[in-house]
């Protein structure tokens, strides 16, 4: 299944908002209730503390991030898809903290966050800039951001997400955005993708920081 991705900013607005709304309004889940394979990897030898997951649609990272301990605060700008995670959440008797704005615009607690996530969030680089700034300055001390989406390598090199090169990024460009935090990885990953008669492979960009103590 290809990951979860977000349209433009031009248009997340509106019809964006709607757009989603009416692609998370089935009963069933749009993606998976399983976390990121990826995304779970990476944070399973970290000590729970407070996290907070930008875009996080349907809540799956978010709920397991609970499940394992953390004080998990989920953003996103579909009220349908929160209303679908916080079923999720209940389903499987965690409490996650439900937000919904869009991420251009909300202002998380400055230095409050022992991991941030931001998965998929598929913007133009100004916009993704802004994200982007917003997620590090929410980091505290000694806290970890682990940012992946599609990289922009994916259009020629792989299979799925945005077919639009200005949405997509490479580690480097996320990297430059991460100020005086220390980078712990950043390179491209490749991603099984299973498709009815067999599979394919998608590239994606994954940078994992933190910030100093």
């Amino acid at each position: 299944m290809t990951e979860h991705k977000r349209p433009a900013a031009s248009v997340r607005q509106g019809f964006a908002r709607e757009d989603w709304n009416a692609r998370y309004a089935g009963s069933e889940l749009l993606w998976t209730a399983e976390p990121n394979r990826r995304f779970a990897s990476e944070v399973e030898g970290l000590e729970p503390g407070r996290a907070l997951e930008l875009a996080c649609g349907e809540g799956r990272n978010a709920v397991w991030l609970a499940e394992q301990g953390w004080r998990t605060t989920g953003v996103d700008f579909s009220d349908v898809a929160l209303s679908k995670a916080a079923q999720l959440a209940a389903s499987r008797g965690v409490e996650v903290e439900w937000v919904a704005a869009d991420v251009l615009e909300h202002e998380p607690e400055r230095r409050a966050f022992d991991l941030v996530a931001v998965l998929y969030l598929q913007l133009p680089h100004d916009e993704l800039v802004r994200a982007l700034g917003a997620a590090t300055e929410a980091l505290a001390p000694g806290g970890t951001i682990l940012v992946l989406g599609h990289d922009t390598t994916n259009l020629t090199e792989g299979h799925g997400g945005p077919r639009d090169a200005s949405v997509l990024f490479t580690p480097e460009d996320v990297v430059a955005e991460l100020g005086d935090l220390t980078v712990e990885r950043a390179e491209k990953v490749r991603r099984a993708v299973p498709l009815d008669d067999g599979e394919a492979t998608a590239v994606d960009a994954l940078v994992r920081a933190r910030r100093p103590r």
